[in-house]
C-alpha cells in the first residue's frame, strides 16, 4: 500500500525534478517506510512505500526490469500474486524479488493488457514500456485504490491524491459545474472521470488507460458486473452455503497475503463482527481488533461498544478500544479535511481519521466491513425503492436517495453554477443499462460499482492512508460480488436486508448483534449540529472567502443556519454540514 505519482512529457523535455519532489511530498503519509524516484528522458516516476508484502529492499519502487524494458509504480495488493508467480515461473520468467509488484511487471510482459483480468485484489498502477515509450495505467474493479490525473498538450501527470497534482502546479483549479451537481445531489459522489476541480480527473474503476509518447490517450473497460439470474436458481440454503464459502475465501486471502499482522476494524455492526467470527472459524490465532466511540447526543449514541464488547467477549481477540471526546473531534477536523482527496460529506470521515491514528500505532493492515450493505442489500432505502410502484426508475430511485432534487439545487446555488439535471440524466442511464434483470438489480449494481466508490470506499482509503494504515475490504472481493449479483434481490433483502449474511452469522456472532437495528459509524455532533460545531460551520459560511466565492445562495445558507437540525437529507445527512465542509475543503486546499 503506497502513494504513487509520475509524469510523461510529450514535448521531449525532461521532467522537472522539483515538480516530482513536490508531488512526493504530498504522498508521504500514504507511504512512511520508504521513498524512491525513477527518471528517464521524458518520464519520471515517484513512490512512497508502506511495506506490507516483501519487506526487503528488493521490492523497492519504482521497480525497473531492465531486461524486459519495463518500469512500474504500484499501489495496492494482489492477493493471488503467489499463484501468478508460480504460473509465470513455469513460462520461464525468473524473479529478483518476493512481492506482488514484480508479478505485475512479468504478467504484463507475458499477457499484455489482458493481464489485469487475472489480478485479484485492489490496485492502481502505471507501467512505462520502453519499447514504445507509452504508459499503461489501471485501476481496480471497485476503485478501492485511487488514481487521479491531469493532462494538457505538454504532459500527463498522475498521483494517488489531488493534493499531489495541485502541488505540481499547472492545473486548472476552476470548479466543474457538472461535478458540483453530482456533489450536492449524491452526497459527495462525483462519478469518474470527473472531480470538482476542472483540471483533475480520475480513472474509472474497472478501466485501463494507454498514454502514448505523442500524448494520445485511450481508455477501455476491462470488467463489467453481470446482475442477471443464474441459469438455474439456487435455494436459500444453497445461496447461504455459496456466499459463506466465497466470503470465507475473501477474508482468508486478505489475512494471509501480508508479511505483517492483519487486524480488524470492529464497529459493533454485523459486517465487522462477522469478519472476526470468520477469522476464528478459519483457525486464525492472535486476532487483533480495534473499536472507536464518540460522545453522544440526546438523539443518538456516539458508540457501539455494547455490541463490539460482546464479540470481544466471545472470541477474546487482542482488543483496543478508543473513546474520543467531541472537543478532540472539532480540534482535529481540519487535519481530516486536509487529507480528503475530494470533499466528503460522510460524518464518519473524521471518525475513521481519528481511529486510524490510533490503530496505526499498533498495526499496518486491517480488514474493514465496507461494501456489505451495498452488495447484500442492507440499507433501508432499498426496500422503499422496491415498494414504489409509480414513476420511472429514476423517480423511484431519486425519491429515496437524492440529497436534493434539481429545483432545490438551483435554489441553493447562485445562477452562474446552474445546470440541467446532470445527476438525474446519469442515474437514469445507469438504471437502464444492460445485464440486469430488475430495477433493484440495477440499483444494487449502481451502488456497488459507482456510488460506493466515492463515498465509503474513498473515505476509508483516504482516512486510513493518512496514517500509513492499509484497509482491506473482503466484502468487495470481486468473485464474491459477482456471485452475490446473480442472487435475486428479494432474497438479499429478506429480514430487513442482508439476509444471507445474517444466516451465515447465526451461531457464530451474538444474536443481539445480528438482530440489532441497522447502525452507522456514529458521529452525532456532525449530524445534530449545535454548540461549538454550529459556530464552526457558521464561521466558514460567513467567511469573506465563502462570500467572495459566491457558490451558495445567501438565502439558502441563512435558512440552514436558522434551523440546522430541521434540514437533513433523505439518508439523514446534515445539509448544513454539506455546505460547510465543501467550502472548508476548498479553503484548506488553497482553492
Amino acid at each position: 500500500m503506497c502513494g504513487i505519482c509520475g509524469e510523461l512529457r510529450f514535448d521531449g523535455q525532461a521532467v522537472e525534478e522539483q515538480r516530482l519532489a513536490d508531488m512526493l511530498s504530498r504522498l508521504e503519509r500514504r507511504g512512511p517506510d520508504d521513498a524512491g524516484t525513477f527518471r528517464k528522458g521524458a518520464l519520471a516516476f515517484g513512490h512512497r512505500r508502506l511495506s506490507v508484502i516483501d519487506l526487503t529492499d528488493r521490492s523497492h519502487q519504482p521497480m525497473v526490469d531492465e531486461t524486459l524494458g519495463l518500469a512500474i509504480v504500484f499501489n495496492g495488493a494482489i492477493y493471488n500474486y503467489r499463484e501468478l508467480r508460480t504460473q509465470l515461473q513455469g513460462m520461464g520468467y525468473s524473479f529478483f524479488s518476493g512481492g506482488d509488484t514484480e508479478v505485475i511487471i512479468k504478467a504484463y510482459h507475458a499477457w499484455g493488457e489482458e493481464c489485469v483480468e487475472r489480478f485479484h485484489g485492489m490496485f492502481a498502477f502505471v507501467i512505462h514500456d520502453s519499447r514504445d515509450q507509452s504508459l499503461f495505467a489501471v485501476r481496480d474493479r471497485f476503485g478501492i485504490k485511487p488514481f487521479y490525473y491531469s493532462h494538457d498538450q505538454r504532459r500527463f501527470r498522475f498521483a494517488s491524491n489531488t493534493q499531489a497534482l495541485l502541488a505540481a502546479g499547472d492545473v486548472d483549479t476552476s470548479l466543474d459545474a457538472e461535478a458540483l451537481h453530482f456533489q450536492f445531489t449524491l452526497h459527495a459522489v462525483v462519478p469518474a472521470p470527473r472531480t470538482v476541480i476542472s483540471g483533475i480527473r480520475k480513472l474509472e474503476p474497472g478501466h485501463q488507460m494507454r498514454i502514448t509518447a505523442a500524448g494520445e490517450i485511450s481508455t477501455a473497460r476491462y470488467w463489467h458486473l453481470d446482475a442477471t439470474r443464474l441459469p438455474q436458481d439456487l435455494s436459500d440454503d444453497e445461496w447461504v452455503e455459496a456466499i459463506h464459502a466465497a466470503l470465507r475465501t475473501a477474508v482468508q486471502r486478505r489475512n494471509d497475503v501480508a508479511d505483517v499482522p492483519v487486524g480488524v476494524l470492529l464497529s459493533g455492526g454485523l459486517d465487522s463482527s462477522l469478519l472476526v467470527a470468520l477469522l476464528a472459524e478459519l483457525g486464525m490465532e492472535d486476532i487483533r481488533t480495534f473499536s472507536v466511540g464518540f460522545e453522544g447526543q440526546p438523539e443518538e449514541k456516539g458508540s457501539e461498544f455494547e455490541y463490539s464488547d460482546q464479540v470481544v467477549d466471545r472470541y477474546q481477540p487482542r482488543h483496543h478500544k478508543f473513546l474520543i471526546p467531541n472537543e478532540e473531534v472539532l480540534k482535529r477536523l481540519p487535519e481530516a479535511v486536509d487529507n480528503m482527496a475530494e470533499p466528503m460529506f460522510g460524518q464518519d470521515a473524521v471518525a475513521f481519521y481519528l481511529l486510524a491514528e490510533q490503530v496505526s500505532q499498533q498495526i499496518k493492515v486491517v480488514q474493514s466491513g465496507q461494501g456489505a450493505d451495498e452488495v447484500f442489500g442492507g440499507y433501508f432505502w432499498y426496500s422503499r425503492m422496491l415498494a414504489e410502484s409509480e414513476g420511472s426508475r429514476l423517480d423511484r430511485f431519486r425519491k429515496h436517495y437524492f440529497d436534493r432534487d434539481n429545483p432545490e439545487y438551483l435554489r441553493m446555488m447562485n445562477s452562474p453554477w446552474h445546470t440541467g439535471d446532470i445527476t438525474g440524466d446519469y442515474v437514469a442511464e445507469a438504471l437502464n443499462a444492460a445485464d440486469a434483470d430488475t430495477f433493484l438489480d440495477q440499483v444494487l449494481r449502481l451502488d456497488v460499482t459507482t456510488l460506493i466508490i466515492d463515498d465509503p470506499v474513498k473515505r476509508v482509503d483516504n482516512m486510513t492512508m493518512a496514517w500509513g494504515l492499509e484497509a482491506r475490504v473482503p466484502f468487495l472481493d470481486h468473485e464474491l460480488v459477482e456471485l452475490a449479483a446473480r442472487c435475486p434481490p428479494e432474497t438479499r433483502l429478506k429480514e430487513d436486508g442482508k439476509y444471507l449474511l445474517k444466516r451465515i452469522a447465526r451461531g457464530i456472532v451474538p444474536d443481539s448483534v445480528i438482530d440489532r437495528p441497522k447502525g452507522y459509524f456514529p458521529m452525532p455532533a456532525l449530524k445534530y449540529v449545535r454548540g461549538e460545531f454550529l459556530e464552526f460551520m457558521r464561521d466558514i459560511l460567513d467567511s469573506q472567502r465563502c462570500r467572495e466565492r459566491g457558490l451558495f445562495s445567501r438565502d439558502y445558507i441563512d435558512m440552514l443556519l436558522a434551523a440546522p437540525e430541521m434540514h437533513h437529507t433523505r439518508i439523514q445527512g446534515s445539509k448544513l454540514w454539506h455546505l460547510a465542509v465543501f467550502e472548508y475543503w476548498l479553503q484548506r486546499q488553497g482553492l
